[in-house]
């Protein structure tokens, strides 16, 4: 249902741990559907610093605009591009090339705060 290796936050990001303290962030599967078509998206920069529960960017759909918040507290290191011309890939690979941004942590411990699959899986009442 959800992916076991990601950590979730409750406004429905996902953490992807990666190599160090830097991680990937992205929409849930469960976000993206309720969202409906994303026609829009709009990115923190590269080099922003943001704090965890902060919000950092902005998803437009057809049904809402919605804010994206920072499931953990760094630096942004890297954007996804292909969202500019191509926002839609977040509704059809929300895990994978849907993608937001990646973040270089400043206290690793915050992943301790994020929900596994089994918990984010209760909390959207898919479990």
């Amino acid at each position: 249902m959800f992916p076991e290796d990601l950590r979730y936050s409750d406004n429905h990001e996902w953490v992807r741990v990666g190599n160090g303290d830097t991680v990937r962030v992205g929409l849930t599967g469960y976000a993206a559907e309720a969202l409906g078509d994303v026609v829009y998206v709009s990115l923190p920069q590269v080099g922003e610093e943001v704090a965890a529960q902060d919000s950092c960017a902005e998803v437009e759909s057809t049904k809402s605009v919605s804010d994206v918040f920072a499931p953990v507290g760094g630096v942004i290191t890297s954007v996804n591009t292909l969202l500019d011309t191509a926002p839609e890939t977040i509704n059809g690979d929300p895990y994978g090339d849907g993608w937001l941004f990646e973040v270089e942590m400043s206290d690793p411990a915050e992943l301790d705060e994020l929900a596994d699959a089994d918990a984010y899986a209760k909390l959207v009442g898919e479990n």
